[in-house]
């Protein structure tokens, strides 16, 4: 297993040549990469000596209830999560991120200058980019990936591929896709969450699409994927409007991926 150090990765990012003051989106496995010394700690020290603005996703998968009815449509089994439903915690700022986010995106949460956005299930968190994490709000949980398509931003995956680069959602928006409504535990109330998006794990289909824009550099064990957010955004939204049952996992169980098969006719 590779020991990296904070030098290693200085280096590597910027072997990218991605402008400093280009406001980045982060997705990583550290398991991946390899032994780094200091932790989740030094790639976000590495990061943030780079680039002047870094978000993570914060996603909180644990404060979601599933309701006895609900809209129609909605790629869910209703009344189907009693068990989990008891368990379920309710937002708070401090809430540790989901486990499957990683250890890198639970340290950015709580890094020193990191804000945090407030939406109970799909937060970010990140340093200097506190503007686009407040303009999320219930109905509109893809904001914060707005504000860093519309000032050039990058997607950096350290690690892990398309499967969890969250930014493909705002292209599935763009092409047309609706998403769904799901709830959430707030304070010591229940909240609706408009326009959940769809699953992720078929995203890596669109790595193909997508390799004349990006940039592969070794790290470790694994590579770090580099993406121009806004060219990103163009190329896979066009394709979804063209080919609307394309980025879709092949669970026969998962729920929303059926849903958009039968929205738009995928099989």
């Amino acid at each position: 297993m590779s020991n990296i150090s904070y030098r290693a990765i200085q280096q590597t990012l910027a072997s990218l040549s991605i402008p400093t003051d280009a406001p980045v989106i982060v997705h990583t496995s550290l398991s991946a990469i390899g032994r780094i010394q200091g932790g989740p700690d030094t790639v976000i020290g590495a990061l943030l000596n780079r680039f002047n603005s870094v978000m993570m996703p914060a996603f909180t998968y644990q404060t979601m209830i599933v309701p006895e009815t609900g809209p129609d449509e909605n790629g869910i089994h209703y009344a189907s999560g009693k068990d989990l439903n008891r368990m379920a915690i309710p937002f708070t700022p401090d809430l540790p991120v989901d486990k499957w986010m990683g250890i890198t995106a639970a340290a950015m949460q709580t890094y020193p200058l990191s804000y945090r956005s407030k939406h109970p299930i799909l937060s970010f968190s990140g340093v200097h980019v506190e503007q686009g994490l407040s303009a999320q709000t219930l109905d509109a949980p893809l904001m914060p990936l707005e504000w860093l398509w519309k000032r050039n931003g990058w997607v950096l995956l350290m690690g892990v591929n398309h499967s969890v680069n969250t930014s493909i959602h705002l292209a599935e928006k763009i092409a047309g896709r609706t998403g769904f409504t799901r709830w959430a535990i707030q304070g010591d109330k229940i909240v609706t969450c408009s326009h959940f998006p769809g699953c992720s794990s078929g995203f890596n289909e669109a790595a193909g699409l997508l390799d004349g824009i990006s940039t592969q550099v070794p790290l470790g064990d694994s590579q770090i994927i580099a993406l121009p957010l806004q060219a990103m955004i163009e190329i896979l939204s066009l394709y979804l409007q063209q080919h609307p049952a394309k980025l879709l996992c092949k669970d026969p169980y998962c729920q929303r991926c059926q849903e958009y098969r039968r929205r738009y006719g995928g099989h």
